[in-house]
C-alpha cells in the first residue's frame, strides 16, 4: 500500500509540475526554467503533496475535502489549473486523459460514499 501511495504522490507531482511549467512558459515567457514565482508555487505544491495524510485514499487535490493550501497559494494554483488544464490535451495528451479519467472516477466514488452516509 505504501508503494502505491508513493506512486500516486509522484504522479500528482508530475502533473502539477507540467501544468506550472506550461503556465510559466506562456504567461511569463520563461525559456526552460521556471520563473521565481512559479518555482515557489511548485515547491509549495510539492511540499503539500509530501505532507498529505489523505494520499492513500484520494487521487488529486481537487477531489480532496480538506484544502491545505494557504488562500493566496490556493488562488494561484487555481489560476494555473484554469489556464493549463485545457492546454494539457495539446502538450501532454496521455497525462491529461489519465488525469481526467481518474478525477472523474474519484468524484463518482465520493458521491456514492456521501449517499451512504
Amino acid at each position: 500500500m505504501k508503494r502505491n501511495t508513493e506512486k500516486k504522490r509522484e504522479q500528482e507531482k508530475r502533473v502539477v509540475s507540467e501544468m506550472i511549467a506550461l503556465y510559466c512558459r506562456r504567461k511569463h515567457d520563461s525559456k526552460g526554467e521556471l520563473c521565481p514565482e512559479c518555482r515557489t508555487l511548485q515547491d509549495y505544491a510539492f511540499l503539500r503533496s509530501d505532507r498529505c495524510p489523505f494520499m492513500e485514499t484520494k487521487t488529486f487535490c481537487s477531489n480532496c475535502r480538506v484544502h491545505c493550501y494557504k488562500p493566496q497559494m490556493r488562488e494561484k494554483i487555481r489560476e494555473v489549473m484554469r489556464f493549463s488544464g485545457p492546454r494539457m490535451f495539446l502538450y501532454h495528451p496521455v497525462m491529461a486523459i489519465r488525469h481526467v479519467v481518474s478525477s472523474r472516477a474519484e468524484k463518482i466514488k465520493l458521491k456514492k460514499t456521501e449517499r451512504r452516509i
